[in-house]
């Protein structure tokens, strides 16, 4: 039924859980799997020359953590004996980021986790899940905490 899901892995134990549904479904399915971390490179545009020399170390840092969370993601794939595609994604919009991987890999379904943000907290704080779930054209299975 699904033949190639895609995991936006962020290390958190949230995607962990989410790791672990996309395990068993691509087990299930035999699907072919990627998982992606995506770090917003402009992270530093509109707050001043200041933050300028910290944008290599942002990125840096961003893609080092990044590979960290992948790599977790593909030894849970590897241990089941499935195989897995996992690249750090540019996007200005994280869910942006996620929506068009998807396009561009031919996914057929997105296994996200959602944070449980509440009240205020989700407010200030937005949610990818949400924004993939808004403007996502294809399957979405959320893995809440």
């Amino acid at each position: 039924m699904f033949k190639h899901i895609l995991i936006p892995a962020d290390g958190s134990d949230n995607a962990q859980r989410a790791i672990d549904k996309a395990i068993g479904l691509a087990q299930a399915f035999k699907s072919q799997v990627t998982a992606i971390y995506v770090i917003d490179p402009y992270a530093f545009t509109g707050v001043g020359t200041d933050f300028s020399y910290g944008q290599a170390e942002y990125l840096s840092a961003a893609t080092a953590e990044g590979h960290q969370a992948l790599q977790v993601a593909k030894d849970a794939f590897l241990t089941v004996g499935i195989e897995i595609t996992t690249t750090v994604v540019e996007g200005h919009a994280i869910y942006k980021g996620i929506l068009e991987t998807a396009n561009n890999i031919g996914a057929d379904l997105i296994v996200i986790a959602s944070h449980g943000r509440k009240g205020l907290e989700k407010l200030i704080l937005g949610s990818v899940t949400s924004q993939v779930l808004s403007h996502a054209h294809l399957p979405v299975l959320v893995v809440r905490d």
